[in-house]
């Protein structure tokens, strides 16, 4: 063979030897590259509150925060649940409304895969506790505006009126009235808008009349003063008949109580004799009574007058409070 040709031949046999080789490499590669697997993307995720009370919607709100890269750099898919409550929003942020849950623990979780390989994801989830709503305050208690009517004065022996007027405060509440007096006696309303006090000793004095209104939680208070002028008139203070003398000493010591409680007024004392008593009998009585009321009581002899009336069928005795500046009783006939 001539040598040209064999040279041709060796050339043409390298040719064909290389590309050969050239294109069962580049079916390896192309193998290779078609049974290689992703690895899954990296993952981490949180909440900006893992406690809440689910009591109002801006409280009940909590934002999730996925943060992921793929291993190959691939654009990546989300995918979000929870046992409870409602996620908004899609991609790696997204908020979990919570708003009414019951209280208990809720999960969250977030699946991210790389979009071309749908079999490579990576998982991740978060915890939430919802906590019991505080009980709603008690609603506040306001007392009612109380106002008493009473006069600016009374009668000594007639009876003094206190009424009550209550007005706002909180609705819905039956209140109560508790009355308590300075001086006197309640004669009746006790535990109602209005009262009624007795009056009877009580010149020179005044009567407070204090109301608590009950039934709102807290003191209502309001009051009342009436005052009791010193009456002009003489007035008769007690009377009594033939009595035993220890009898007669008690009677005689309430009255020198009463005199000693008002300055400035007399004792009047007026003895009725019995038409059987013995003419001397009706002075010895009488000065029976001042030496009690001196020697006994303590009483100046000037604060009294004994003075004797028309004989009855029996003895009486009338005592007799004088004011300053009033006439004394006339005995009667």
């Amino acid at each position: 063979m001539p040598r040209k040709s064999l040279w041709f031949g060796l050339a043409l046999a390298t040719v064909i030897a290389v590309l050969v080789f050239a294109s069962a490499d580049a079916r390896a590669q192309k193998k290779k590259r078609t049974d290689r697997i992703s690895g899954p993307p990296s993952l981490s995720l949180v909440a900006d509150n893992t406690m809440i009370r689910a009591c109002n919607d801006a409280a009940a709100r909590v934002q999730l925060v996925a943060t992921a890269r793929s291993s190959e750099g691939g654009a990546l898919r989300y995918k979000w649940s929870a046992n409870g409550g409602k996620l908004v929003g899609e991609g790696p942020n997204t908020t979990w409304d919570l708003a009414g849950a019951q209280a208990g623990v809720y999960q969250a979780i977030v699946e991210v895969g790389d979009e071309r390989y749908l079999d490579c994801v990576a998982f991740s989830s978060v915890s939430v506790m919802v906590t019991d709503c505080p009980p709603p305050p008690p609603p506040q208690i306001v007392c009612p505006n109380v106002a008493i009517s009473c006069p600016e004065s009374a009668t000594e022996n007639a009876p003094v009126t206190f009424t009550a007027t209550i007005s706002g405060g909180s609705a819905n509440i039956t209140p109560t009235y508790n009355w308590t007096i300075s001086a006197g006696r309640i004669i009746s309303g006790q535990g109602t808008p209005t009262i009624t006090v007795d009056t009877a000793g009580m010149a020179g004095q005044t009567i407070r009349a204090d109301l608590d209104i009950g039934g709102y939680g807290m003191r209502c208070p309001a009051s009342c003063v009436v005052s009791i002028p010193v009456s002009n008139k003489p007035r008769k203070f007690d009377e009594y008949y033939d009595i035993a003398r220890n009898d007669e000493k008690a009677r005689l010591d309430n009255y020198v109580i009463q005199l000693q409680s008002e300055p400035g007024s007399q004792g009047y004392i007026i003895v009725y004799p019995s038409r059987r008593a013995r003419p001397s009998e009706a002075q010895a009585r009488a000065t029976r009574i001042s030496d009690y009321l001196v020697n006994s009581r303590g009483i100046d002899a000037n604060r009294f007058t004994i003075t004797m009336g028309a004989a009855r069928e029996d003895w009486l005795f009338e005592l007799w409070i004088v004011p300053a500046g009033a006439t004394p009783p006339a005995p009667q006939r």
